[in-house]
């Protein structure tokens, strides 16, 4: 692992890494924020999943959670959103799918399926890296997400909520299965049997059976992608129906974008803080 950055912030300090990824054979950038609290021993570890174009960098530079990190004694952990390089097929004037589009799915068709393992990626072998590297205890660990990142967190919960204590998002992506702007990526990735696309859906993996105790999200009113790629309604609808307690917070007038994020940053890190103890 190569330190690329390093600097101090409230009392704490925010790296980048890159690292070579058998998982993505290729390099990969994440950063993390590691708390004054850990030269007293191992915290709990908080990791963030940024939305469609982003980087390690956005949510570092523009999502505002360091002070209230560094007061509540939690590891935040920012992956990249998908592998890089110029050897990684993409495709250069699509900004929904390719570098910046992974999905945090594993893919399976051709030529994509030997680096765009960003599920493995997230759920193995950065974990045990991270864990291997920072002062990090595995046992409380929380996750959450923007967009993009917000389907990436929810679907990684419901798939292993034995790992997670809890689990929110701000707007995300809840059925991407059939969103217009995730659906060509589903395709690309996992080819044209949508029955394989359920494993990456959240809200049909609750339809089948799969569980987390209680889910918090933030959308904003005034969000442009609203209507036609985000639809939370659909995600109330699920947690319904299968007990699931959701509180989903419809907030006015804000957008899509960082300004709203960084808004509700401390309320999410307040709410996972009381859940990891």
């Amino acid at each position: 692992m190569k330190v690329v950055s390093i600097s101090k912030s409230h009392g704490g300090l925010q790296g980048v890494y890159l690292h070579a990824s058998e998982v993505c054979a290729c390099d990969m950038t994440f950063a993390a924020f590691v708390p004054p609290q850990a030269k007293d021993g191992h915290l709990p570890v908080l990791w963030y999943l940024s939305g469609l174009t982003c980087t390690h960098a956005n949510v570092m530079d523009k999502g505002e959670y360091r002070c209230l990190a560094s007061e509540l004694g939690l590891v935040i952990v920012c992956p990249d959103t998908s592998p890089r390089g110029a050897d990684i097929p993409d495709e250069k004037d699509n900004w929904q799918f390719g570098c910046g589009a992974g999905f945090y799915l594993d893919a399976t068709e051709q030529p994509y399926a030997k680096n765009y393992r960003m599920y493995s990626y997230l759920t193995e072998e950065l974990p045990a890296l991270v864990a291997a590297n920072f002062p990090v205890d595995t046992s409380r660990q929380a996750i959450f997400g923007h967009s993009m990142g917000g389907h990436g967190a929810l679907t990684i919960a419901l798939k292993n909520p034995e790992r997670y204590r809890s689990c929110s998002a701000f707007a995300p992506i809840v059925q991407p299965s059939t969103a217009g702007w995730s659906r060509p990526a589903f395709e690309k990735y996992l080819g044209s049997d949508e029955k394989s696309w359920r494993a990456y859906d959240t809200t049909l993996l609750i339809e089948d059976g799969k569980r987390f105790p209680e889910f918090l999200v933030d959308q904003g009113t005034a969000d442009g992608f609203l209507q036609d790629g985000l639809r939370p309604w659909l995600l109330e609808e699920a947690c319904k129906t299968a007990g699931i307690d959701l509180t989903l917070r419809m907030q006015e007038g804000y957008d899509h974008s960082y300004n709203f994020i960084s808004t509700f940053m401390d309320d999410h890190l307040k709410w996972h803080a009381r859940h990891l103890g």
